[in-house]
């Protein structure tokens, strides 16, 4: 009689996981980290998996999770952590690699999908909808492993053979019918992290193992500055940057022997200088997949251990404070598990596994506002000179923010004609420097202008002199 108690109590508790949310059963092994939800709606079928992962923070302050699916991209609301929902979906060609990033309010979808291209998605009328505004046409691109984005321009990564396997910078300015510039094509490139003007490029496998530095101030013509390879046991898949690019963690995305989180010096770019390695605790099998660094923590997306969060106060140094399994079948060197991470300015962390899906998670460590800029918060909103001006064709332009909201920056001709977006989206408060390329314009004055949804707007003049 206590044996059947014990088993129809048993039973009763498996029909209530039954029914109730993912999020329910998934408070799985964790440390310093606890789960909001867990949204498996798209499973794949055939092999098919879910992939990348990324962020948006609309002007009205709610945050949407872009989730790559097997057959498209997914996109939930997680503003409310107690009620995170699907909002929409967008087909795309069936594939196992779909990356995204965010510009303006468009999100930019790629995948290895043959012709699959960029896809271009308004994000404008989130929550009620997204649609899709069309696809990239630009002449013999068909397929893309990674995307990166800084300001205006995207960075494919792996692309087809015809089109350059490289980097290839493509130019926003018209964020609906983006333009080809230049590339860099001396090996392949699996990805890449690119601030300003400058890219760190990881070669992963061609030449083997090598980060490369490459100057991109000339969006038509990329330059090779220096390079290094990832050694010990080198296989660069990914790469982040900590404030003032002194260090460097990259990712090695290899099995055998199991991969590695590394640190690299890159104050002297003549004298790059490895540092540490890092592992989970207690593990030594799971593989390390995807960097990002918010403030003074990497998240990292750790395949079959799952999320992980280090304290890099001291870089040299990571200490793992917090973490969150997704795949808690074993810690095994294959690639199951967690794919990618996001951090959300309000500390909220997003990350995709790849066998179940959208996972929404908080920290007990304080995250909020800990990917703000690395400095002082400004006392007051201000617009600065560009310089050099007069300019040709690139030019800088810096602004400080003294709270945090959504921001535009915006170049217009003497006629008022929009030429350029540089900036539509949340920031943080916070000094920012960004470049502008204005090398398809004609020579002429132009007029930057930005605004904040705080009511700050100023407008300033610069000399485009060819």
């Amino acid at each position: 009689m206590i044996i059947k108690n014990y088993l129809l109590a048993f039973l009763f508790m498996l029909s209530i996981v039954s029914v109730a949310d993912n999020s329910v059963f998934a408070q799985l092994g964790h440390s310093n980290m606890s789960l909001f939800s867990n949204k498996n709606d798209h499973p794949g079928t055939g092999g098919n998996l879910y992939s990348a992962i990324w962020g948006y923070v609309a002007p009205n302050g709610r945050e949407y999770a872009i989730l790559g699916c097997a057959t498209g991209t997914a996109f939930y609301d997680v503003t409310d952590s107690a009620n995170i929902v699907e909002v929409g979906f967008i087909p795309g060609p069936t594939s196992n690699w779909r990356e995204m990033k965010v510009f303006s309010n468009y999100a930019y979808v790629v995948s290895e999908a043959s012709n699959s291209k960029i896809q271009i998605i308004n994000l404008a009328n989130l929550p009620a909808s997204v649609n899709l505004v069309g696809t990239s046409n630009m002449a013999s691109h068909s397929s893309t492993h990674s995307i990166s984005q800084d300001g205006p321009y995207l960075y494919l990564h792996g692309c087809n053979n015809s089109f350059g396997q490289g980097v290839t910078v493509v130019d926003l300015t018209n964020p609906t019918s983006p333009v080809k510039r230049g590339g860099w094509n001396t090996h392949y490139v699996h990805d890449s992290r690119v601030r300003n003007d400058t890219i760190y490029a990881c070669n992963i496998y061609d030449p083997p193992g090598t980060i490369t530095v490459i100057n991109a101030a000339n969006k038509d013509n990329l330059t090779t500055i220096t390079s290094w390879v990832n050694n010990p046991n080198p296989f660069p898949h990914n790469a982040a940057l900590t404030a003032g690019r002194t260090y460097i963690y990259t990712t090695d995305e290899t099995s055998t022997p199991n991969g590695k989180l590394k640190v690299w010096n890159i104050s002297n770019l003549s004298n790059v200088t490895f540092v540490t390695n890092w592992m989970p605790t207690g593990i030594t099998t799971a593989i390390v997949h995807n960097v990002e660094i918010y403030g003074n923590y990497a998240l990292v997306a750790h395949y079959s251990a799952g999320i992980r969060l280090l304290n890099i106060t001291n870089p040299t140094t990571p200490v793992e404070v917090a973490w969150y399994d997704t795949y808690p079948g074993n810690n095994s060197s294959n690639y199951n598990g967690c794919w990618g991470v996001y951090m959300f300015p309000s500390g909220k962390i997003i990350a995709s596994d790849r066998q179940t899906g959208l996972y929404v998670v908080k920290s007990t460590i304080p995250l909020v506002g800990i990917n703000d800029p690395v400095n002082n918060t400004p006392e007051k909103f201000e617009l600065k000179q560009n310089y050099p001006n007069p300019f040709n064709p690139s030019t800088y332009i810096e602004f400080s923010l003294k709270t945090a909201g959504h921001v535009s920056l915006k170049i217009s001709d003497v006629l008022g004609r929009e030429v350029a977006v540089l900036a539509d989206e949340y920031r943080q408060a916070g000094s920012y420097k960004i470049s502008y390329d204005a090398g398809r314009l004609p020579s002429g004055i132009y007029f930057y202008t930005l605004s904040t949804n705080n009511g700050f707007s100023e407008t300033k003049k610069m000399v485009l002199s060819k």
